[in-house]
């Protein structure tokens, strides 16, 4: 068992900017220190894990458990193991070289190389179509089975890459929620967290009936049935604000979604209550395949 006191215990070496350490089980980017290597230093950090980039966390440094500087001495481990050969080097050169894609360059692909599936070049046309956009307002619609969540997590996955987009909601039907959830983690290495009923009542027994969901992450997938609940809007309105930055909206089977707006004297704007200055419209068929 871990005491308070051993927690607290200062630590001989405190991380400074341009550091990186490991905490709570990802990587993070040292971008500020404050205090003394005491135990009021307190360090923020950005996330470099791929499925969390970007992310910002200030902690306690001394009082966090199996906190730790990552390459205290690199050179130490320079050539332990031997040199490569030119023919592994070179692929390794090549992989820093897709790796270190800037935004400014919109004909270098980073994400094809982050999915964990086969891809047809038909795929990603959509990807290279949203990186030529200053803002991404795409309509996918492709046959069934041809892949539309696949090119949609593909803009997903690129964007995020080249941090255009910091806040991502995708809004489905209910019988998909789960398999977007599924395939975004599984291919892309994307954590998603599902919005439903359970999900906020757990929240609200953890941190209280005012927790709002909205503000635990910046990954969200939602049924679209829940998008007219002003118990699930409310508080992403509140996060949204007036306008939000770097945001996201995946509509998926957006025909069926815009449906019930083409009834005489209803609103279409109230079908939609969720803005974003980036939309990536990614419809699918009535049959339910999302891709």
């Amino acid at each position: 068992m871990i005491t308070l006191e051993e927690r607290t215990k200062p630590r001989q070496v405190l991380p400074g900017p341009g550091d990186f350490v490991e905490v709570r089980g990802r990587r993070w980017l040292v971008e500020k220190t404050e205090g003394n290597s005491g135990q009021t230093a307190i360090v923020s950090l950005a996330c470099i894990d791929d499925d969390a980039q970007g992310d910002e966390l200030r902690v306690l440094w001394n009082a966090e458990v199996d906190a730790r500087l990552l390459d205290d001495d690199p050179w130490s481990t320079l050539a332990r193991d031997g040199a490569d050969d030119a023919e592994v080097f070179a692929a390794f050169l090549r992989t820093i070289k897709w790796r270190t894609a800037t935004a400014a360059d919109r004909h270098l692909f980073q994400a094809p190389f982050r999915a964990g599936i086969r891809l047809d070049a038909y795929q990603l046309a959509p990807l290279g179509k949203a990186l030529r956009l200053p803002r991404v307002n795409l309509l996918i619609a492709d046959d069934v089975g041809l892949g539309k969540t696949i090119e949609a997590a593909l803009v997903v996955r690129e964007l995020l890459l080249r941090r255009r987009i910091d806040f991502i909601l995708v809004a489905a039907p209910p019988s998909m929620t789960l398999q977007w959830q599924d395939e975004l983690e599984a291919k892309f290495g994307l954590a998603f967290q599902v919005i439903d009923r359970e999900h906020l009542a757990d929240l609200r027994r953890l941190r209280g009936f005012g927790a709002n969901p909205w503000d635990t992450g910046s990954r969200f997938i939602i049924s679209h049935r829940l998008l007219s609940d002003e118990t699930y809007v409310a508080g992403l309105r509140a996060v949204l604000g007036e306008f939000r930055a770097r945001a996201l909206l995946i509509l998926d089977d957006l025909q069926r979604r815009a449906e019930p707006a083409r009834r005489p004297g209803a609103d279409p704007l109230r079908r939609h209550p969720v803005g974003a200055p980036q939309g990536l419209h990614h419809p699918a068929c009535r049959s339910g395949a999302g891709g």
